[in-house]
C-alpha cells in the first residue's frame, strides 16, 4: 500500500511552529535570566512613555494585563491614570474573559498568574478602547509572538480596540515568523520607543 505524498501546506505549518517554538524558548529564556531591579526600571519606564501618550490618555477602557514571569508590570498606570477604567482578563475554556480590575477580588490561576475572580461581572469586548498586550517578543511590523496558547488571536478579533504590544527593547527584532492567524498590533511600545506598525500591514 503506497503513502500518500506529503502535504506541503501541513510541512510549511509544522515547520513554523518549530521556528516559533525555537524563538519562543530563546526569548523566555532572555527575558527570565533578568533581575529584578531591571524589569523594574524598564517597566517604569514603559509605564512613563504610556502614560503621556495621547491615544491611552484618552481612552476610557484598556484592558490591561497583570504581570506574570518578568513580563513588564504596567500595574503603575492604574495611579498614574485614574480616570481610565481599567480591565484584566481571565481564561476560561481557553478564551480570554473580561473584568475590571479589583486588587482585593484576585485569584491564582493553575498556570501561576493572578486574574479576577470568575464571580466578578464580566465586560463585553466591544467597549474596549485600547489594548496592552503581552507577548514573548514582538517586531517591527506589529507581529507577536505569544506562549503558544492562541488566547490573544483568538480574543483580538472580538474588538474593534487599539492594539499595542508591550515588550522589552531585547525582546523588539526586525520580523517574526507569522501565518495569517496571528493577530497582529497596531503599535508596540518598549522602555525606549514608540512604533506605529499598522502601515506595514499587507494592503493598509
Amino acid at each position: 500500500m503506497r503513502s500518500s505524498p506529503p502535504n506541503h501546506q501541513d510541512c510549511n505549518s509544522k515547520a513554523l511552529s518549530c521556528h516559533k517554538a525555537g524563538l519562543r524558548e530563546r526569548f523566555r529564556a532572555l527575558r527570565e535570566s533578568m533581575v529584578p531591579e531591571q524589569v523594574r526600571a524598564s517597566s517604569l519606564a514603559v509605564c512613563r512613555q504610556l502614560a503621556g501618550w495621547a491615544p491611552l490618555r484618552q481612552a476610557h477602557t484598556v484592558l490591561t494585563y497583570l504581570a506574570f514571569r518578568n513580563e513588564l508590570d504596567t500595574s503603575s498606570l492604574f495611579d498614574l491614570l485614574p480616570k481610565v477604567r481599567w480591565l484584566v482578563p481571565r481564561v476560561s475554556d481557553g478564551n480570554l474573559v473580561l473584568h475590571c480590575y479589583d486588587p482585593a477580588c484576585l485569584v491564582r490561576h493553575r498556570f501561576g498568574m493572578l486574574e479576577p475572580a470568575p464571580q466578578l461581572p464580566t465586560v463585553d469586548p466591544t467597549v474596549v478602547d485600547l489594548v496592552l498586550t503581552p507577548g514573548v517578543a514582538f517586531d517591527r511590523r506589529g507581529c507577536r509572538l505569544g506562549f503558544g496558547g492562541g488566547f490573544y488571536d483568538r480574543f483580538l478579533p472580538t474588538t474593534g480596540a487599539l492594539r499595542v504590544g508591550v515588550t522589552y527593547d531585547s525582546c523588539l527584532v526586525d520580523e517574526l515568523p507569522a501565518s495569517e492567524r496571528d493577530q497582529r498590533m497596531h503599535w508596540v511600545v518598549t522602555p525606549t520607543q514608540m512604533i506605529h506598525c499598522a502601515p506595514l500591514w499587507p494592503g493598509l
